[in-house]
């Protein structure tokens, strides 16, 4: 027998008896493949001096013996736990719980676990015992989803002593925020309503303390501001569908509307309804913009105009940027760009178009 069989044939018997014994750890990896244990720890955490033949003797060795190597051990190894927490707000709307999958993606992705916890209340002592348990979970780094200004506030006061990315809000502190470009997205929504010639667009508003609500607000009020169009107060919703119908039916009944631009498209539903209802029709009579794109837009009567936000974006960018500061964090004083907005898109479709005044004379 040759030398190359003979070693084919140990291994083999090697494999035979892992399999059939105890499970095979990281010695048995490290005799099989002809290295230290400790070489066999630096490929598993993937340590750059390793050499291209080495590595691959050892994951051929892995291989043959059905080795996995335990989180635990890299942990140990490394330093790091590979698990990731996030703290989310309202996860239930469609928004977070869209970046939320991605997040989870992503992160499996990278070779990391997620912790989630989701908040029903936003005070500095649940954001703190949040924090606590992912600390006591060995979490490498947070990502807070936090939608609306006061859990801006108790993240900010709770001071997280880890690696932290904040999406919709900036803590004042250097935490790097993601977040999509509501601003723009209202603008675009708003400009597109006046170009096809109506007078001026009413406003269905997300609850006051929400920033992306409140940033859209503020962007189609100075939208409309710059065009030398009447500003009508907003009617403010709470995100829901039901929401949207009691703003619907205010605005069904009065003839001089005949543009709405929505702050999401939950609520659009309901505004769409409300007209119906009124005998308004959608585009004819009345124009009607959401926002989000959720899966369904295309499929409301008539298919929903929107603004998309690409969720899958703003978590994936999210996770990107706190896994870069969990390999190189930021020196004390070093100046961290806080903000990384993520660009939003117009989405025609058919419940709007050009007005023409029908107003009797």
């Amino acid at each position: 027998m040759t030398p190359s069989a003979a070693d084919g044939a140990a291994a083999k018997g090697r494999s035979r008896r892992n399999f059939a014994g105890a499970r095979p750890v990281m010695d048995d990896v490290a005799k099989l493949a002809g290295v230290s244990k400790q070489t066999v720890s630096r490929v598993l955490n993937d340590n750059p001096a390793v050499r291209a033949e080495t590595r691959e003797a050892v994951q051929a060795a892995m291989r043959t013996l059905g080795y996995r190597p335990s989180r635990s051990a890299r942990s140990l190894a490394s330093g790091r736990t590979r698990m990731l927490g996030v703290i989310s707000f309202d996860a239930s709307r469609y928004g977070p719980a869209a970046t939320l999958t991605a997040i989870n993606t992503a992160a499996q992705e990278a070779g990391y676990l997620l912790s989630s916890i989701a908040l029903d209340t936003a005070d500095k002592d649940t954001v703190v015992q949040a924090a606590d348990r992912l600390s006591a979970e060995g979490a490498d780094g947070v990502i807070a989803i936090a939608p609306q200004l006061w859990v801006a506030r108790a993240l900010g006061e709770a001071h997280l002593d880890m690696p932290l990315v904040v999406m919709d809000n900036e803590l004042g502190d250097g935490t790097p925020m993601v977040t999509s470009d509501a601003r723009t997205g209202a603008r675009k929504a708003t400009e597109h309503l006046l170009s096809l010639g109506h007078p001026t667009v009413r406003h269905v508003a997300g609850p006051t303390g929400w920033t992306s609500a409140d940033r859209r607000a503020e962007s189609w009020r100075d939208t409309l501001k710059a065009a030398g169009a009447e500003i009508h107060p907003p009617l403010i919703g709470d995100w829901s569908a039901d929401s949207g119908y009691d703003a619907g039916r205010r605005l069904a009944a009065d003839p001089a509307v005949t543009a709405i631009f929505v702050s999401n498209d939950q609520m659009a539903l309901g505004v769409l309804r409300a007209l119906h209802e009124a005998g308004r029709r959608v585009p004819e009579d009345v124009s009607v913009v959401g926002y989000d794109d959720i899966p369904e837009a295309a499929h409301f009567l008539p298919p929903l105009t929107t603004v998309r936000t690409d969720f899958t974006d703003v978590g994936t960018t999210s996770l990107r940027i706190l896994l870069d500061r969990i390999d190189a964090p930021p020196s004390p004083g070093t100046a961290v760009a806080p903000l990384t907005l993520v660009p939003v898109e117009l989405c025609l479709r058919a419940s709007t178009a050009p007005w023409t005044d029908r107003r009797p004379r």
